[in-house]
């Protein structure tokens, strides 16, 4: 993945957080994917712990949500959103701001 398209789908994520639209940190994203309205798409940082990655993964798999691994730390990952401490994971709750992020990671695996 080039730093470019990367950068792409961080302004997208950007985009999300200031429509409101995008659910922060491993807990609030478990909890919504119980909820009748869960989340379209969730959004790993690459430097998760292992107990992190699998209960993210799993949970997501059980609700049938998919999940896309960044190649960015979670301090990058937070600095895209908006905030300062470090986030293992975003998920994007609107069906349009999901369409748009989806669109710039199929730019990121086609080139």
């Amino acid at each position: 993945m080039k730093s470019r398209d990367l950068a792409k789908t961080l302004n997208a994520l950007g985009l999300c957080a200031r429509a409101r639209g995008l659910i922060l940190g491993t807990p609030m994203i478990c909890d919504a994917l119980q909820s009748p309205r869960k989340p379209r798409l969730v959004v790993c940082a690459s430097d998760n712990s292992e107990n992190t990655a699998k209960r993210l993964s799993d949970r997501c798999a059980f609700y049938g949500v998919p999940t896309v691994m960044l190649e960015c730390d979670g301090e990058r990952l937070a600095h895209a959103v908006g905030k300062t401490a470090r986030l293992a994971a975003v998920a994007v709750s609107d069906e349009n701001l999901c369409r748009l992020v989806c669109g710039t990671l199929e730019q990121e695996t086609n080139t």
